[in-house]
């Protein structure tokens, strides 16, 4: 149960330093929005989402006893897209940012266990923080909104696929939680991958 409870303080700040990243890029293209709203901050408080942060998290610790992937999300940065200067490739860079920033903790912790030399209870707790931040960058780039992989998608598709993209805003929030309950354990698998190749061994 420790080691779940502990799962559960990286899954918050790593989904916090994701969103950050979010507002911090759309920052330095121009839009103050998220920092006019105070959520440019490790102040957890600010960033806590119901279902996402606590109650989902909650859920999938009871329903795998500790045992399966947990995965939550913060209550999403408040960006306006109108103000950034890159009108071109701006929203693009902000929705990039956030997985961006779980895979690079992930290397960072990955690589820490790699090649420093360090008590077992260190590598442990640094796997943890490496192997849930590949999960949620892999997961974040799946093409669901209001995941960040939807919007970096319908960067680049041509406007003939609006309809997809009418469809997924309608319907995504039921597709994403029946793949979370249902594909999550995919995710998993990837981010084990990721992880040994960065680590140097499986999680």
């Amino acid at each position: 149960m420790e080691i779940a409870i502990f799962i559960l303080i990286v899954l918050f700040f790593s989904v916090v330093i994701h969103e950050i990243a979010h507002g911090s890029v759309a920052l330095y293209l121009g839009d103050t929005t998220a920092r006019d709203a105070g959520r440019l901050t490790l102040n957890p408080i600010k960033h806590i989402e119901l279902f996402g942060s606590i109650l989902l998290p909650l859920l999938l610790l009871f329903a795998s006893m500790g045992q399966g992937p947990i995965f939550g999300w913060a209550k999403p940065v408040p960006i306006n897209p109108y103000n950034l200067r890159d009108r071109k490739w701006g929203a693009l860079k902000v929705a990039i940012a956030g997985p961006a920033s779980n895979f690079i903790l992930a290397l960072f912790f990955g690589l820490l266990i790699r090649f420093v030399n360090m008590p077992p209870i260190f590598s442990a707790l640094f796997s943890i923080i490496a192997f849930y931040n590949f999960i949620w960058g892999i997961f974040n780039l799946i093409p669901i909104p209001p995941l960040d992989g939807y919007h970096i998608l319908f960067s680049f598709l041509p406007e003939r696929f609006e309809n997809v993209k009418l469809f997924l805003l309608q319907y995504g929030f039921f597709i994403l939680i029946f793949f979370i309950f249902f594909g999550l354990n995919i995710v998993g698998l990837a981010a084990n991958w990721l992880f040994a190749i960065v680590a140097g061994k499986g999680f």
